[in-house]
């Protein structure tokens, strides 16, 4: 690769593990918003429901602006908008101020969800190789460190603004140093303008598109009852202390890092197939041993298995909706991530239901048993481009040579 590549690879990693930073930075914080504002269950559901919404608004806004535009620009912009909006919820006074600005970390994490997933994709396109799941592995390697700055913080006894202003002040540095180091719009693809022309113009095809996304959203249905309740379950129903809790949420992202750091190796020796499939027994099986823990300890080595089984699963997804779009003009890309934000609002509101009526241990059986789902989708995760309208040639090029 020439030096071009290996710097959008390093700015498109960059930006990936700000917003995982961010994002496990606020998650982290959730139980103990959920006591400064005395929501319950239900309540702290319905709160949690409200983000994914959002996000899918703001992920269709990215769909439309970097058509027009690139995903860069969108990128460049949606990255300190996530630091100022967990900013405003860290320093939240009062409900109404905690919802305003939740609608806004939403609306934000769905403009660079989607956006630095256009982008991944396009440097993917560009190495020709399979590259999309260590920029996943970047995220995790964020998240981890967000879950761990909210564990030291607690120990240290810092409230909840000057903990996540801290990290959006780091998060902000880190997005304005690589965002210049971006694909530009005419680098997100590696067709002749004819071709994408062509490509543009050919419907993307929906079925391949529902088929993986309906995979991840039972992924993140799974990864919703993990980021939204792993500190509510181990500080409330095993009795640990905030710093403890929050390590659940540290080993579940770190092995994410692990499979997705091994994940292009894997891919490339068997199949996105064959990864999906045992990723989802293996993530499984994790939530089965988190519903049956006993103490911390094994609940938080349950969510490590979690973890490590469903690493794949999202950057397969986008990578085989980056297929389906060759010209990279985002649409794919855009329509599979909506299916992020269907898992995280059923996950959000099924799992605080279930937490409601029934206990914090069910409401982790319950993602166990859907994840099947994810085995039995595996071979969609097989695409293939779409075939292009056949350009009529013009006469220039019909002449016959010489």
């Amino acid at each position: 690769m020439d030096q071009r590549d290996r710097r959008a690879r390093v700015a498109v990693a960059g930006a990936y593990f700000v917003q995982g930073f961010c994002f496990a930075g606020l998650l982290t914080q959730v139980a103990a918003l959920q006591r400064k504002f005395g929501f319950d269950d239900t309540q702290l559901s319905l709160v949690l429901l409200a983000v994914p919404v959002v996000a899918g608004v703001g992920s269709v806004v990215a769909g439309l602006l970097s058509a027009r535009l690139g995903s860069s620009p969108v990128l460049r912009a949606g990255g300190p908008g996530v630091c100022l909006a967990i900013t405003l919820a860290g320093f939240a006074a009062q409900r109404w101020q905690l919802y305003v600005a939740l609608a806004f970390v939403g609306l934000m994490l769905g403009l660079v969800d989607a956006t630095m997933n256009m982008q991944g994709v396009g440097v993917e396109r560009r190495y020709r190789r399979p590259v999309l799941n260590s920029f996943h592995a970047a995220w995790s390697a964020g998240a981890i460190l967000g879950a761990l700055a909210t564990s030291g913080t607690a120990h240290l006894g810092w409230s909840i603004g000057a903990s996540l202003g801290a990290v959006a002040a780091t998060g902000v540095v880190l997005a304005l140093l690589v965002g210049p180091g971006q694909l530009r719009r005419a680098e997100e693809a590696l067709q002749t303008p004819a071709a994408t022309q062509a490509a543009t113009e050919t419907q993307i095809p929906w079925r391949p598109i529902i088929l993986v996304g309906v995979a991840m959203m039972l992924m993140f249905v799974a990864d919703s009852a993990v980021s939204n309740w792993s500190s509510v379950f181990i500080e409330k129903a095993l009795h640990a202390s905030t710093s403890v809790a929050a390590l659940g949420l540290a080993a579940y992202q770190t092995t994410m890092l692990l499979g997705r750091t091994a994940g292009d190796r894997l891919v490339s020796r068997f199949s996105p197939t064959a990864v999906v499939s045992v990723g989802g027994v293996v993530g499984g099986l994790g939530l089965i041993l988190v519903a049956a823990s006993g103490t911390p300890a094994l609940s938080i080595a349950g969510f490590a298995v979690v973890g490590l089984g469903l690493s794949l699963v999202v950057p397969q997804s986008f990578s085989a909706a980056g297929r389906l779009d060759p010209a990279g003009t985002g649409i794919a890309i855009a329509r599979v991530n909506l299916f992020n934000y269907v898992g995280f609002v059923v996950g959000a509101g099924m799992i605080g239901a279930v937490a409601e009526s029934l206990s914090l241990r069910w409401a982790f059986v319950i993602p166990a048993v859907l994840v099947a789902g994810i085995v039995a989708l595996a071979p969609a995760f097989r695409t293939h481009a779409p075939e292009a309208p056949t350009l009529s040639p013009s006469p220039a090029s019909s002449a016959p040579a010489g």
